[in-house]
């Protein structure tokens, strides 16, 4: 079963820079992106890239968050810049590879707070 596996969460303070990684250990999904989800609210989306390097954002994070990913090593990274309290939530990679269900990461927590 292929296996997502994310880092780099921790906690920032406001303004602050964390980079995100998402390793598969199988596949090539068509499509890596990713999604959070903050206490009490349902998951919503950040960031998708496809294979051949497209990239849709959230409106939310447009312009301070970047996504990207290195094929070769079957990573995804999100790139998140002017960090805001209201970023903070356990980011979760997804990965697509049609016609199989989508694939999740665990989590990695992001706590952005003075």
């Amino acid at each position: 079963q292929e296996q997502l596996v994310e880092s780099g969460g921790g906690l920032v303070q406001p303004g602050g820079s964390l980079r995100l990684s998402c390793a598969a250990s199988q596949k090539i999904f068509s499509v890596m992106g990713w999604f959070r989800q903050a206490p009490g609210l349902q998951r919503e989306f950040v960031a998708l890239i496809t294979v051949s390097g497209n990239t849709n954002y959230a409106a939310s994070v447009r312009g301070r968050f970047t996504i990207s990913r290195d094929n070769a090593k079957n990573t995804v990274y999100l790139q998140t810049n002017s960090l805001k309290a209201e970023d903070t939530a356990v980011y979760y990679c997804f990965g697509d590879k049609p016609p199989l269900p989508r694939a999740w990461g665990q989590g990695t927590q992001v706590t952005v707070s003075s």
